[in-house]
């Protein structure tokens, strides 16, 4: 894992499951064999160096006779399971009331269907492994509960062209998500925007960015670069993110155009 808090918490997991599994006069192979788990998993666990899922801490519970208390144990291994900088943007987009990005390279995350996410997170180099992107992906799903929240944010997005006809995962895939953005659109609380490439005048030169307006009334922003994530607290900074915001906005497609442009791409795709 790569942060303490997420470590110490499967560690102590995998520490639960040993004592319940010794308690009980069960060899890991045993034990494996009865939830249909291979030694070498049942071991991983047990050590915090694997990610138990829901339905692994479910039939060790029964088969362990354990009351539950195995089973209780899966919030708290899901969140685990998130790198610790979605762990944190999960907290900041919770608390949100409106939240706006602007994306150039890729589909924004919160837009992105699991295949796109999937298809992303395969490309990476160095190569991530099978529970590398699994755990990847899930992480991404799961902060786009932020649609379903009540009372709903508001959400505005600014995509570059490109990242519409980029067939990341291949034509199906992208078709698919063209169709997921389409759908996304339709939500009252949720605004898509654009940005054509034959712009020449253009405030996002400088690359992509969100900005997060909290409950408190506090803003704040959020940069990536390639091995780097960073949050932006400085009022200064945050005002000319919110003044730059404002101009790319201006200068995209509005909504409604927006959805015509995709609907004329996906017909192309």
């Amino acid at each position: 894992m790569e942060d303490e808090e997420a470590t110490a918490v499967l560690k102590a997991v995998g520490r639960q499951i040993k004592a319940w599994r010794e308690a009980a006069g069960m060899r890991q192979s045993e034990f494996g064999a009865a939830i249909g788990y291979g030694e070498e998993m049942v071991s991983s666990v047990e050590r915090g160096r694997r990610v138990p899922q829901p339905e692994f801490l479910d039939k060790a519970d029964e088969v362990l006779d354990a009351g539950g208390k195995l089973s209780a144990m899966k919030k708290d291994v899901t969140e685990a399971r998130y790198p610790k900088k979605v762990r944190d943007l999960t907290k900041l987009e919770d608390e949100a009331v409106e939240l706006g990005a602007y994306a150039n390279h890729n589909m924004h995350g919160l837009l992105q269907t699991e295949t796109y996410a999937r298809s992303l997170f395969a490309m990476r180099r160095p190569a991530y492994t099978e529970d590398e992107i699994d755990r990847q992906v899930a992480a991404r799903m799961a902060r786009q509960s932020v649609f379903e929240r009540v009372p709903a944010p508001l959400l505005t997005f600014v995509q570059e062209e490109v990242t519409l006809q980029r067939p990341v995962g291949g034509t199906m895939v992208l078709r698919k998500q063209l169709e997921h953005l389409l759908e996304i659109g339709k939500l009252r609380h949720v605004e898509i925007q654009v940005m054509p490439t034959d712009r020449d005048d253009h405030a996002g030169m400088s690359g992509p960015f969100r900005l997060l307006k909290l409950r408190d009334g506090k803003s704040l922003g959020h940069s990536e670069a390639q091995l780097h994530s960073r949050l932006i607290s400085d009022p200064k900074e945050v005002q000319i993110l919110e003044m730059r915001y404002g101009m790319i906005r201006a200068q995209a497609l509005t909504p409604r155009e927006s959805l015509t442009f995709i609907e004329k791409i996906l017909e192309e795709t």
